[in-house]
């Protein structure tokens, strides 16, 4: 015959301490440790016994019995966690407000950024006290990024336009993204390139001998991916109109062609202004000033410097032509077109929503 257990003393709350439980256990902002006590105890005050309450909140008979036990013995107070043992706390707010103050306000004498020992020294603190704070506080002056905004007065217009030419193309129409890839270098290394081998990467040499420079004019097709290249020692308003030339004999007659392009100077001299002339199917759209990214023949001419020239040895211009227009014949055979994605307003949002920052953070 089993023994009869402890009497537990009963758990009631007021009115004033429900609310302030069932205001806890409704409140998004609430802990959920906290949220979890306070139903604890509102199930208990229900008159459920600890095995009742422990099944039907999920969690362990011994956890109820604490905070219980908590709640009878100092309230409301008796739900909050326990001041852990451990060093008190050192770093002030003040420290930590200080540190970051500095950081983003001042320079060292000696430096353009700060250093976690520089900062350290500055302000007396130690070096991982320095490393925690710009941490927390995701503060990174070893690192700093490149931008450049376009101060084309016809910013938006130009967007838009040539946005609109990626996302919905006129019909009976080519739309080519031109531009020319200029002082692409003959390189030979000044010693023989060692293959990769297992655990160990293929090697080079740091220095070179430059053999000479060329020039890819390209046009890509939007809509295939194929890609209309030419080749020339310089580069000029005369290459450029070769290269137009070109495009109106590989181009179906029957079909406009809207050529997008930089403000580079020989897309725009009397020379070329005649061409168009007596070429009046040839539409030019111009992408915003330092705005290059706006071509997708600049992707194009990612793929070709990591995949073929990155990592290429010629040893003259000869070579290093063969090789370019060997990529482009293979590129061409199975041709890859690159989705745009983004619209016109899109881009112009998050622009504008850079700028207030620069704005926000000069003030």
């Amino acid at each position: 015959m089993s023994r009869p257990g402890p009497k537990i003393p009963p758990l009631s709350v007021t009115d004033a301490q429900r609310a302030v439980l069932e205001g806890w256990v409704r409140r998004r902002s609430t802990a959920q440790s906290l949220a979890q006590r306070s139903r604890i105890v509102l199930e208990c005050a229900g008159g459920h016994s600890i095995m009742e309450v422990s099944r039907r909140l999920g969690v362990t008979a011994d956890m109820v019995r604490t905070w219980r036990r908590r709640f009878l013995e100092r309230g409301l107070d008796g739900l909050a966690d326990e001041p852990r043992p451990g060093v008190p706390r050192k770093i002030t707010d003040a420290d930590v407000e200080r540190v970051i103050v500095k950081t983003l306000e001042e320079k060292p004498k000696n430096a353009t950024h700060w250093s976690t020992r520089s900062m350290a020294a500055a302000t007396g603190m130690s070096q991982s006290a320095i490393s925690r704070i710009w941490r927390a506080f995701a503060l990174a002056p070893h690192r700093s990024q490149t931008f450049k905004l376009s101060t084309d007065p016809l910013f938006i217009d130009k967007v838009r336009d040539v946005v609109g030419l990626y996302l919905d193309p006129p019909e009976k129409a080519l739309v080519l993204c031109v531009d020319e890839k200029s002082q692409i270098q003959a390189l030979d290394r000044s010693q023989p390139v060692l293959p990769m081998v297992p655990g160990v990467p293929e090697r080079r040499s740091h220095d070179y001998v430059r053999a000479g420079t060329t020039t890819l004019f390209a046009a890509l097709e939007v809509a295939t991916g194929k890609v209309i290249g030419s080749l020339h020692r310089r580069h000029r308003a005369v290459e450029f109109k070769k290269f137009l030339t070109k495009l109106d004999k590989e181009v179906p007659a029957d079909l406009e062609v809207h050529l997008i392009l930089d403000n580079y100077v020989t897309h725009k001299t009397p020379v070329i202004k005649k061409w168009l002339l007596a070429h009046p199917r040839f539409h030019l759209h111009f992408t915003p000033t330092s705005s290059s990214w706006l071509n997708l023949v600049e992707r194009w001419f990612a793929e070709l410097t990591q995949k073929k020239l990155k990592r290429g040895v010629h040893r003259s211009v000869q070579a290093l032509e063969r090789d370019i227009r060997s990529w482009l014949a293979d590129w061409n055979e199975h041709p890859r077109p690159f989705a745009w994605t983004k619209t016109a307003d899109e881009i112009l949002d998050k622009v504008a929503a850079y700028c207030r920052r620069i704005s926000d953070s000069d003030h």
